[in-house]
């Protein structure tokens, strides 16, 4: 699952590193609590982004909670403020992982990258890249299959570096974002057809444009 909580009216969510070190002890305590584990992680400036897996229904959801709640308090004890500091509740978008998941993975770790923070993914800190990379070992993460997949030790981290270093194109991007906003399932028409089975709504991405005609009928509506 795809995650990302922003921050209310883009208002800053991390002032300094303390505050990122707070959101990434919080995360792995709920994350924990709840048993869903962490493959991918970005802080923004004002918004985060997660890849997060769970087997329990709900799972996922409960830790964001908690994780929100315990991280809200600590920042306005620490920072002198009161009221919410999340734009509402956070978008989640379901991911086929054998198809998608090293696609977003580097989507997440590349976030600074785009946003000209830095520029090489691994300059900025509060990222999974590090982890990704053999630079860091890193407790908060899981590694994904996936992920393990391309190969063993320094040869799965060289690989991985490869994928990262090739840009993600346009419709890449804007397919990622479409169905993050509108919080839809990415992957194949197949891996869309079987959750929307299985959550009884739709998977796909709605495409812009007015809906199509429907034939006319004798009933009048009021």
């Amino acid at each position: 699952m795809h995650i990302t909580h922003r921050g209310v009216n883009r208002a800053a969510t991390f002032i300094d590193d303390e505050d990122c070190a707070a959101y990434l002890q919080a995360l792995e305590a709920a994350a924990h609590a709840e048993s869903v584990a962490i493959h991918a992680y970005v802080l923004m400036t004002n918004h985060v982004h997660l890849l997060a897996g769970a087997d329990q229904p709900g799972a996922v959801s409960r830790m964001m909670q908690s994780l929100g709640r315990r991280y809200v308090r600590a920042f306005n004890a620490r920072h002198g403020r009161t009221g919410t500091l999340w734009e509402g509740r956070y978008k989640s978008c379901l991911i086929d992982s054998d198809g998608y998941f090293l696609t977003c993975l580097r989507y997440i770790e590349l976030n600074p990258v785009r946003a000209a923070m830095v520029v090489w993914p691994w300059e900025h800190r509060w990222s999974s890249v590090h982890f990704h990379l053999g630079l860091r070992p890193g407790s908060r993460v899981t590694p994904h299959p996936v992920y393990l997949a391309l190969g063993d030790g320094s040869t799965r981290s060289s690989a991985y570096r490869a994928l990262l270093l090739e840009p993600l194109d346009d419709a890449v991007l804007a397919s990622i974002r479409d169905h993050l906003r509108q919080e839809r399932a990415l992957g194949s028409p197949r891996f869309q057809d079987m959750v929307a089975k299985t959550l009884n709504r739709p998977a796909a991405v709605r495409r812009p444009g007015r809906p199509a005609a429907q034939p006319c009928s004798n009933v009048n509506v009021l």
